[in-house]
């Protein structure tokens, strides 16, 4: 292979593999408004095209903040806050639903421009906030429900839903709800995949926060992932250094929104810098990213395996030795290689399993891998893939392969190649099973 072709393959070889881990997947993406005045947001709009092309399911939540405080100035209107909410009078609420139509029209426009088709409609249901502290929160609301039928039929049609920051009561009273709220309730509503929190020129960075000693950080001082965990943690130190800069403390907030997400059911939350060109498409399909990760305590439910839980292992995979999809192994093939192993575990149970052997030269197998066909929906037997995935990466590996009698199919869904024999390290292809004769697909990490 030609050097200078060799990084460039890579990363191509990185985005088919994620374009098909997330074709079929709901993706939400909450904007704030300063993006939209930005020099790239067309770009970014036929980026987000690019990805419904694809075959992933886009909703757009427009924050419209700004834009809003300027209509109201503009009319002479004033807006006043309690709590950090906005108190939204009778006589505003036209104003608010002109302005945030407004730029949900900017949003279709756009849209329109890289030929995706766009909608926007009541799908969000809201009830007011009422008196808050003494306070008449007037027509601000709070979302009550979020219409998923409705929004799956837009989706189903390869549409992009545009959510407003507008409810309305079941009486057809129209309510000013926070953008970030209405994002955090659709995501979680409609099983979204990921939720994008879509910045004007801001990453989470090193100098801007106190961050725990193990905080992992990429080479321009971006903080690339955090668990939930480490987001409280962050919280926490920088709460008791106080949030006096104006920087830090939108930081905070991002944070704040981003685990509100975690922890309602959102697997993956993404910080990213939408004025920055291509930052979603390379969020999305490359290893590095080009933001902070957020990632939902579901690793937390794969965990080493104990010797109580090979019977349970064994168990699992006995359907699929019968099938000749797995080798058979005993209990002590298993206990030989213990640390090796993971399962996948629900409420004390174990579900799914797997292991990663190091065939050393840089190069990992993953083995073993089985789950409860009972919980087959919730994709199990991949989360152990990808954990797994992840740790061989951690590992420093450059490849991992999979040896595969009847499943390549799944393993090219996931990213996976056919490769040769010759490719595989040499204490590795001695011990070829030529009898068994399985096929061999690799993973560039």
């Amino acid at each position: 292979m030609n050097e200078t072709h060799g990084p460039r393959i890579n990363i191509i070889r990185e985005a088919f593999g994620y374009q098909s881990r997330f074709t079929g997947s709901t993706m939400v993406f909450k904007i704030d408004f300063p993006v939209t005045e930005g020099r790239g947001f067309p770009y970014l709009m036929k980026d987000v095209a690019l990805l419904t092309a694809s075959g992933i399911r886009v909703v757009i939540v427009p924050g419209c903040k700004e834009w809003i405080d300027a209509v109201l100035l503009k009319y002479n209107i004033v807006s006043s806050y309690s709590g950090g909410e906005r108190i939204t009078a009778g006589n505003a609420m036209p104003f608010v639903e002109m302005a945030a139509f407004h730029v949900a029209t900017r949003y279709m426009t756009a849209l329109s421009a890289s030929r995706a088709d766009a909608v926007t409609g009541n799908f969000v249901r809201a009830r007011g906030r009422g008196v808050m502290d003494g306070v008449d929160m007037g027509h601000t609301g709070t979302v009550d429900r979020i219409f998923v039928r409705a929004l799956g039929r837009v989706l189903d049609l390869g549409m992009v839903p545009i959510l407003p920051c507008i409810g309305w009561s079941p009486t057809g009273k129209p309510y000013n709800v926070p953008s970030d709220e209405i994002a955090v309730a659709a995501a979680s509503a409609l099983n979204a995949a990921k939720l994008f929190i879509v910045t004007a020129g801001d990453n989470l960075k090193k100098t801007d926060l106190t961050l725990p000693i193990h905080t992992r950080i990429a080479p321009d001082g971006r903080i690339i992932r955090l668990s939930p965990h480490e987001t409280e943690e962050i919280l926490f130190l920088n709460k008791e250094r106080g949030e006096t800069n104006a920087g830090k403390k939108k930081c905070l907030d991002m944070l704040r929104l981003a685990l509100s997400a975690s922890g309602s059911g959102v697997e993956r939350v993404h910080i990213i810098d939408g004025l920055e060109e291509g930052s979603v498409l390379n969020e999305l399909f490359t290893n590095l990213g080009a933001g902070t990760m957020l990632y939902a305590d579901e690793y937390e439910s794969i965990r080493g395996i104990r010797n109580s839980d090979i019977p349970d292992i064994l168990h699992i995979m006995e359907p699929l030795v019968r099938q000749d999809i797995l080798i058979r192994r005993s209990v002590e093939d298993v206990q030989k290689k213990k640390d090796d192993y993971v399962v996948y575990v629900i409420d004390g149970s174990v579900h799914a399993c797997g292991a990663l052997h190091d065939l050393g030269h840089g190069q990992a197998e993953l083995a073993a891998l089985a789950a409860d066909k009972t919980y087959s929906s919730m994709n199990i037997g991949r989360r152990i893939v990808y954990y797994l995935i992840d740790r061989a990466r951690n590992l420093g590996m450059r490849r991992v392969l999979v040896f595969t009698t009847k499943t390549q199919d799944w393993f090219e869904l996931l990213g996976f190649r056919e490769v040769g024999i010759d490719s595989l390290p040499s204490l590795r292809r001695e011990n070829y099973d030529y009898k068994r004769m399985s096929k061999i697909f690799a993973l560039d990490l």
